[in-house]
């Protein structure tokens, strides 16, 4: 047998839906954010599940905790799955970001791995941290179907760092919409990826409902 690391983003938020810095900022899910993750957990519940680990900011708590109740299987939270701190620009929108940080924003954009949003954190230290529980998982695990219940940009560097893909074009190289999940293999050849941002277990309104 493998290990099978299922990476589940969060359902809709307000933030999601406007496009706004989210980050630290612990907001709640939309109540269609709330159909998300009993979706999620009326399709996955069949599944062989090992353990659940989720960020502990209550969007990715509450989308982990259907699919844990269902199953009986406590959620284990790890700050190192936290959302990229965007500091000085969490709740703004990028418009008023480039406005207010203009010359932050395009560094930013040029390379977020290596340059951080103003007051907040760079690519590469998100991919350190998570990068922390990737390994307790697999110390842990051999084999089994782990959840890794995260954020956008979390989720993208973890996918990166395990695919050898350069932290900095995260933003360029993988899309994640709300709700979406992607299976990574850890077989003895390294890391394999299976599915990438499915929502197929989500009906139609809610696939329509992309997010970002």
């Amino acid at each position: 047998m493998t290990l099978n690391l299922y990476f589940l983003r969060h359902g809709e938020t307000t933030s999601s839906q406007t496009g706004t810095f989210c980050g630290r900022l612990d907001i709640d899910l939309t109540s269609h954010g709330y159909q998300m993750a009993h979706q999620f957990a009326e399709a996955y519940k069949d599944v062989s599940w090992t353990a659940i680990f989720a960020s502990p900011l209550h969007r990715t708590m509450a989308t982990a905790t259907p699919l844990s109740k269902l199953i009986n299987l406590p959620i284990q939270k790890r700050d190192g799955l936290k959302e990229i701190a965007y500091g000085e620009w969490e709740g703004k929108t990028p418009a008023e970001v480039n406005q207010q940080f203009h010359d932050d924003y395009v560094r930013w954009l040029a390379d977020p791995g290596w340059n951080a949003p103003s007051g907040g954190e760079k690519g590469i230290d998100i991919a350190r941290r998570s990068s922390e529980v990737l390994e307790e998982i697999e110390r842990t695990f051999t084999t089994g179907n782990v959840l890794v219940v995260s954020h956008k940009s979390t989720i993208r560097i973890m996918l990166c760092s395990l695919l050898g893909i350069d932290i900095g074009r995260f933003r360029d190289r993988i899309g994640m919409p709300v709700a979406a999940v992607s299976i990574v293999t850890m077989s003895e050849h390294g890391p394999l990826i299976e599915v990438m941002g499915d929502r197929s277990h989500l009906n139609q309104d809610l696939r329509d409902r992309y997010g970002t």
